[in-house]
């Protein structure tokens, strides 16, 4: 299966719930659910320390806000790009966000997420 062959509407279906869960398994602190989607790849290739520490310090981190508006989508190879307008509850202003999803053992994955 190949991601980028979905509709738009099939892929944010998915997209969507999955940024939803990070969104709140971030601002919850919770590190094991929020990495639970990632492909074995994104998962190997973290620091678990480091992100600990971005959950326990980062203000933008465990405050973002569910007012979220998707940007588009970009389909490449056998990934698609979901961006997103990412507010923060506590800090004014907007950020990007990126969500890339793939199929890993037959099912859609995270392989990269982070907001800018």
């Amino acid at each position: 299966m190949n991601i980028i062959d979905q509709t738009d509407d099939e892929i944010l279906a998915v997209a969507n719930a999955m940024w939803s869960d990070l969104i709140r398994y971030s601002n919850e602190g919770r590190y094991g659910e929020f990495v639970k989607d990632f492909s074995s790849g994104l998962s190997r290739g973290l620091n678990e320390i480091e992100v600990g520490r971005q959950f326990a310090h980062s203000e933008l981190a465990r405050n973002l806000s569910g007012m979220v508006d998707c940007l588009g989508i970009i389909r490449r190879g056998e990934h698609v790009t979901v961006l997103y307008r990412q507010r923060c509850t506590v800090r004014e202003g907007e950020w990007l966000g990126r969500l890339v999803l793939g199929y890993e053992d037959g099912e859609i994955r995270i392989f990269g997420a982070s907001i800018f």
